[in-house]
């Protein structure tokens, strides 16, 4: 049974690692594997970390190694070709339920759920995470996009985790266990999902046409944060059009902080309305600008400067200012880092700007290290 919005088929990493051909996420089933030979598989686990790194994929992988009918689930290894496993891979077994966000929606509207008048009963997750299971093994739910939940969303689940129905299992996908609430985070098993190596990325970004040449896919991985999906987004050359206008920007002294404020909220919402598009938006910003003063520091204690010509050049012009020194660059770094932990709090965007920008211009003087505003 598959309820669900637009899926993301950049979750699919294809690779030529041991267990199902998923790269890097082997640790992740051996520990599976042992909970099974125990008889001590948990019935909700929260798989966190960045998109576009293999969770949705994973799951769907667990699911058909528990569900397969020719071999024991123990094994952890599905055989692939019976009915049971080809209706996992279609989305069609009954004891399956996929739940995402649909598109042009900002959040999982409850009746996804536990039914309402837009969703019938019958066909909510919770009603047939409930029901015996069809084929008398186990019942699935997979809840993709998890950060889309709203609090009504959140406690229409609580019930169900604190009393889960026998041999039910419920995988909910996010980027970051700190966007759940404590009630789910406490009442689920979090399973760490590492982002994929550089390398691994930029031959991914090879391999499915996504960029022209080994020189792109190499620039694109190395900001990707090890997300197969970040590197895709970032292949857009309005993203590094803007990352260029920055640069130049934290080269001037002052800062320009409130243009930078205004071009940075302009580029953002063009990320679209959806809070997690603007959200991973606005988080390039910020990330870009903590390379940056990761590199000047290094620049003014005269390490070498790493990075891309454009990123070595504005990091050359800005330690030949005197408008940096190494305290300055490092307090603007950790602020950097500030404002990325803010964005996973759903902090007003505009606000967190508008303080973001006011503190660097802050720290963008010398005589002034070590004040805020």
């Amino acid at each position: 049974m598959n309820l669900q919005g637009a899926p993301d088929e950049q979750e699919t990493i294809e690779s030529e690692m041991p267990w199902q051909s998923l790269e890097r996420h082997d640790l992740v089933a051996a520990k599976f594997r042992r909970a099974l030979e125990q008889e001590r598989l948990a019935s909700t686990f929260l798989f966190v970390g960045p998109d576009g790194i293999g969770k949705r994929a994973f799951a769907i992988r667990l699911a058909q190694s528990l569900l397969c009918r020719m071999r024991d689930e123990k094994l952890l290894d599905p055989c692939g070709h019976c009915a049971a496993c080809s209706q996992v891979l279609a989305g069609t077994h009954p004891d399956l339920i996929s739940v995402n966000k649909p598109a042009g929606k900002s959040e999982i509207p409850v009746g996804m759920l536990k039914g309402d008048d837009d969703y019938p009963v019958e066909q909510s997750l919770l009603f047939n995470l409930s029901m015996r299971p069809f084929y008398g093994g186990r019942k699935i739910a997979i809840l993709d996009d998890a950060d889309s939940l709203n609090a009504a969303g959140a406690n229409a689940l609580l019930k169900t985790l604190e009393e889960p129905p026998p041999r039910s299992v419920l995988i909910l996908i996010s980027a970051s266990a700190d966007r759940q609430l404590p009630t789910i985070r406490s009442r689920a098993q979090i399973v760490r999902f590492n982002p994929l190596p550089v390398e691994l990325v930029s031959r991914l970004l090879m391999q499915r046409g996504l960029v022209q040449t080994a020189d792109e896919a190499d620039r694109l991985a190395a900001f990707s944060a090890g997300s197969l999906t970040r590197a895709a987004e970032l292949a857009d050359p309005g993203i590094w059009s803007f990352r260029g206008e920055l640069l130049q920007w934290l080269c001037q002294s002052p800062l320009p902080s409130i243009a930078m404020s205004q071009a940075t909220m302009k580029f953002v919402d063009e990320a679209g309305k959806e809070a997690p598009l603007r959200r991973a938006r606005l988080r390039l910003v910020i990330g870009f600008a903590s390379d940056f003063f990761r590199q000047l520091m290094r620049g003014l204690s005269g390490l070498a400067i790493d990075g891309d010509s454009e990123l070595k050049l504005a990091v050359e012009r800005a330690a030949l200012s005197n408008a940096w020194n190494v305290e300055s660059a490092a307090e603007s770094a950790d602020r950097c880092l500030e404002a990325l932990a803010h964005i996973d709090r759903n902090a007003n965007q505009s606000t967190l700007i508008e303080a973001w920008m006011d503190d660097l211009l802050t720290w963008s003087r010398p005589q002034e290290v070590g004040s805020r505003r």
